[in-house]
């Protein structure tokens, strides 16, 4: 336990450098101190985000781009021929299949560096559900420990993420779900810290993560766990929020950077649930 209050300790310090930043000034705040790891976090179907991934990566220049919505399977399936046509690469790689926003949306990133290593954060669906009624220990191996996954949330902790999941989802889960949809949240968090940090390991950096802008939080996501598994790599966190024109925003966000752009058009995902 007291492992675990040391590290909640830590994650509670914002860093120095957390503020809010222009989309335009993105690229040369990273070119001018890169980081080893870059955590670029998205609202998937807002593509003014991906851009902006894109050009972060571009700036960075990785030398691997680890994705969330990638299988390590999908991954292998990426060939220098089909990163030059980016509508045969979404087919390859099943991407329309697996549910994410149009792969249009996503084509600039492989682009803005396409001699970076590809990389597939996802785990498989089995795995994620396990998690959901098996300690996470077991479900995610020997090394569960380096990441913090040995250790319970605290009770005030858990109590918000489940509150969170439930908003998320519409207020349409049924209570006994909750637990396990948030176990399911840590074990990728996991799953992606420890992917980016062997990335780091086979390719020497920097690495870029690309991936949802929750698990790019500072305080107990992605960066929280490499933070704890290696804290002597370099690590950059980007969030990207959404808000309406004059509508503000928290300016404690739990980011290195954040960039916040008017809300994609979408329709209302609650909507189905009311009918």
């Amino acid at each position: 336990m007291k492992k675990l209050v040391a590290l909640f300790a830590c994650l509670a310090l914002s860093p120095a450098s957390a503020e809010e930043i222009a989309a335009a000034d993105l690229p040369a705040r990273l070119s001018a101190d890169p980081p080893e790891i870059a955590v670029l976090g998205e609202v998937h179907d807002n593509a003014a985000h991906h851009l902006n991934q894109a050009a972060a990566v571009a700036s960075l220049r990785p030398r691997a781009l680890v994705f969330e919505m990638l299988s390590p399977d999908q991954a292998a399936r990426v060939t220098p021929d089909l990163r030059a046509d980016p509508a045969a690469l979404g087919e390859a790689l099943g991407w329309e299949e697996a549910g994410w926003p149009d792969f249009a949306l996503y084509a600039p990133i492989f682009a803005a560096a396409p001699d970076a290593l590809i990389i597939g954060a996802a785990l498989p669906r089995d795995e994620v559900r396990r998690a959901m009624s098996e300690p996470l220990d077991r479900v995610f191996g020997p090394d569960a420990p380096r990441y913090g996954l040995d250790q319970p949330y605290t009770q005030e902790l858990q109590a918000q993420l489940e509150a969170e999941a439930q908003a998320d989802h519409c207020d349409a889960l049924h209570p006994e779900m909750l637990p396990g949809m948030v176990a399911a949240q840590r074990l990728r968090d996991g799953a992606f810290a420890r992917t980016a940090l062997r990335a780091l390991k086979t390719t020497g950096g920097p690495v870029a993560v690309i991936t949802g802008t929750g698990h790019a939080r500072n305080d107990r996501a992605v960066p929280a766990m490499i933070a704890q598994a290696n804290p002597g790599v370099r690590v950059l966190s980007l969030g990207q929020l959404e808000a309406e024109p004059g509508e503000s925003l928290s300016p404690d966000q739990p980011f290195d950077w954040w960039i916040v752009t008017p809300p994609a058009p979408r329709e209302d995902p609650c909507a189905a649930f009311r009918q």
